[in-house]
Parts: structure tokens; sequence; C-alpha cells
């Protein structure tokens, strides 16, 4: 078989950090599991348009769209606040997923044993969370047409338009429901059916979907009741699927049910290339984090899962997902953390770098 082939864009602020500790795991695989991987580095948002004046240079792009994998860090940062709206850091990032056509984000939220008292809510009520949430991450508001600010009479306009085809919601439902056959196979789909026609034709698409997988038990709620339900009784969801915009929100409520952002990683898939992979980019859910940026205080296990997850949705190495999430697991239990996993009882946190070796032990130990 060919080696299969990461492209790694670290990104802006502690992207580029965390990633580091991302390509030693990398590296230890190629060495103590005979899994190498054919990895190329390049430049998207700030980092882009600092030397292309574009935040995704074509030649990246192309190259996304011919490798097996993409590993994204974070981007954006204070630094790039000002400039037009078409070259921020984030439309790179925007791009990738659209000209990919990574329609299917999935996002769990994962609640550490270790972790349990890091959450806002009750210990009892997090502990052995995992929720996996699909976000459609190439349609609805965030995309639709017409949108843009406009003048009307006296004043100005914004408008956004959400808007779906039944294709667009059918493959985000069908990405929901073969994950949930392969966990607790219960799929909740939320949305506004109650006041958005998008929300009725939703319903509509994604029940039709789910007479084809009668071993999944389909629910439906209003999306802003089950914002509600994720603080109220969150281990009642399995498998969630909703659309880009309400995925937005109830990911991040979700994520902090979990103590801590930086725990949290996510991965973005398309429809099958040649090999019979998925297209696919896998990023942390948090962001760039620039008030710690270079101070070795990031937590790297964010992008760590994510390559877990590469592992396990790119790449066929399920076993070996689950060796480096509980290589994860194991140094947390150990009462190992980073800055931002320090609770009230005080102590020395880990760098980023020494949360890296800390994995790293864990790994040679699991051998």
């Amino acid at each position: 078989m060919s080696t299969p082939t990461l492209l790694i864009l670290p990104g802006d602020g502690i992207g580029p950090e965390v990633m580091d500790q991302v390509t030693r795991i990398i590296d230890w695989f190629g060495a103590k599991r005979d899994m190498p991987f054919d990895v190329t580095t390049d430049l998207v948002g700030g980092a882009a348009y600092d030397a292309h004046g574009v935040p995704l240079h074509d030649d990246t792009m192309a190259r996304a769209q011919e490798v097996d994998a993409v590993l994204l860090g974070a981007v954006g940062g204070p630094a790039y606040d000002d400039l037009d709206f078409s070259v921020k850091p984030e439309r790179g990032l925007l791009r990738l997923r659209k000209e990919m056509d990574l329609f299917s984000n999935l996002r769990p939220a994962q609640c550490f044993d270790a972790l349990a008292d890091f959450s806002s809510l009750k210990k009892d009520i997090v502990a052995g969370l995992d929720i996996m949430i699909v976000r459609e991450l190439t349609s609805g508001v965030y995309f639709g047409e017409p949108r843009g600010i406009i003048e009307e009479g006296n004043e100005r306009v914004g408008i956004n338009t959400q808007r779906y085809t039944e294709s667009e919601i059918e493959r985000a439902a069908r990405s929901a429901f073969e994950l949930a056959m392969r966990r607790g196979k219960k799929v909740c789909s939320m949305e506004k059916a109650n006041v958005m026609e998008a929300g009725i034709l939703w319903r509509e698409v994604v029940t039709r979907v789910g007479l084809d997988y009668p071993e999944v038990e389909l629910s439906h709620m209003y999306a802003d009741n089950g914002a509600m339900q994720l603080v109220r009784a969150p281990k009642q969801f399995d498998v969630i699927v909703t659309d880009n915009l309400f995925g937005d929100i109830l990911s991040d409520c979700a994520a902090m049910l979990t103590g801590s952002l930086g725990m949290l990683p996510s991965a973005s898939l398309g429809a099958p290339m040649a090999n019979g992979r998925p297209k696919a980019m896998y990023e942390p859910v948090h962001g760039s984090a620039p008030d710690i940026t270079g101070q070795g205080k990031a937590n790297p296990i964010a992008c760590i899962l994510s390559f877990a997850m590469a592992l396990r949705y790119s790449f066929d190495q399920g076993d070996e997902a689950t060796r480096l999430e509980n290589a994860i697991e194991s140094v947390l239990a150990s009462g190992a953390r980073t800055a931002d996993l320090m609770g009230p009882e005080g102590g020395t946190p880990l760098s980023t770098s020494q949360m890296g070796d800390a994995i790293l032990a864990a790994l040679d130990a699991s051998l």
C-alpha cells in the first residue's frame, strides 16, 4: 500500500505550538508502529496572508485536494482584525471546507473521567458523557444567497439566506445515521421546523433517510430546546445532527460540558475519493488563543485527538486511534495538567511540550 499523505497547516497563534506536538506523535507511529506518513507542511490564515496576501494560496488549495487528509491548527488573531472581509484568516478555512466539499462536521463532546470536575455542570451529569454532533458544514445561512449589506430607504439592511436542498440535508443525515450504527444507535435531529420552512424540509428529509436505518432510534427536537437539554441532561443524546448555524452554536455549548475547549477535536468529512477514503480535514475546536501564543501554555490534546480522529476515519486505524486516546486518558488520570486544566488546588502546570512528553511516554508504555 502507498504511504498515506497528510497536509499539515499549523496556521496562526498557538496553532504551530500544538501542531509541533502532533508531529511528534505522527513520528512515534512511524517509528514504533510501522505506520509512516508522507507529511507536507504549508500556510493558512494570517500566516498565508503575511506570505502571499491571501489567507489560502491556490497551490495550497490544490495540495489539500490531493492528500488523504488535512490537519489544521488554528487561524486568526488581532493583527488581522482590520483586514477586508475577503482576506480575513477565517476565509482560508471556509475556502478549504467549501472547495473540498466537507459537508459533514463531526464534533465529539467526550468527558474524560479525570476531568469531570472541570465542567460547569455537576459531576454526575457529565461523567461518562460521549456525544457526537454532526453539523452540516457547506450550506445553510453561512453560504446562502442573497447575502450582504444593502441600502433600503434611509438605512442599511443585513441579509443572510438560510437555504438547503434535499440532497444537502440527506448526505448530512446519512453521515449521522452511519455513525450511530457504530455507536448507541440513536439520532436526534435538531432544527426549527416550528418557524422555518428550511426546518420543515430538514425534518422531512431526515425522517425519510431514517427509514433506511430501522435499527436506529430517531427523534426530533427544536434547536432551542436542544440547547436547554444539553445543559439539563446531556447523556440522553448519542448522535445529534443539525444544520450549519445551529450546529455551530450547539457544538460549542456541548464543548463546554467537558470543561475545556483545549480538549475537543473535530473532523470534517466529504465524499469518498478514488481510494475510497473520504476527503477530510481535522482540527481542534479551539481558536488561535493569541493571549497565550508563544508562552508554552497551550493544551495540545485537542489537536492530538484530531489526529486520532484521522487515524479512525481516514486511515482505518481504529485500534491505533484508541491506543492514542487511551494514552491521553492515562496521562490525565495521573494528574498531569496544562494551565487550562488546573483546578483550585493549584500546582505546577505542564508546558505544551511537557504534555507532549507525557503522552509519548504513555504511548511507549502501551507497547
